[in-house]
């Protein structure tokens, strides 16, 4: 299950930094960002695009799975990919093709 929330997103980020024993300023400047955006993330009160999703991902050695899935025990089928873009416009279609092409390449 995709985790949603803004604040448990930040909240994954700051127990898998605390654990690498990072501070919120290393993992800032890894990430290129500066540590007030960072720190604005990991409490979950601000989004984030996904650039830079990868670069925090990058910068604490993760992939987008271990911060927006809730468990591994997720079971999709092709079907389910083409019933949620049945009602998209070409536009959305297109977007959501290049956001999946984006994480897919990220998880290699």
């Amino acid at each position: 299950m995709l985790i949603m929330n803004l604040i448990e997103v930040g909240t994954k980020l700051y127990n898998i930094r605390k654990s690498k024993g990072l501070t919120q300023a290393e993992v800032a400047e890894k990430a290129e960002l500066s540590d007030r955006t960072y720190a604005d993330i990991e409490r979950g009160s601000t989004n984030m695009r996904v650039e830079t999703l990868l670069k925090i991902c990058g910068a604490l050695s993760i992939t987008p799975n271990d911060i927006l899935v809730k468990n591994n025990d997720i079971v999709v089928t092709e079907e389910d990919f083409i019933n949620s873009l049945k009602d998209c416009s070409n536009n959305e279609k297109e977007t959501a093709l290049k956001l999946l092409s984006v994480y897919i390449e990220s998880l290699k």
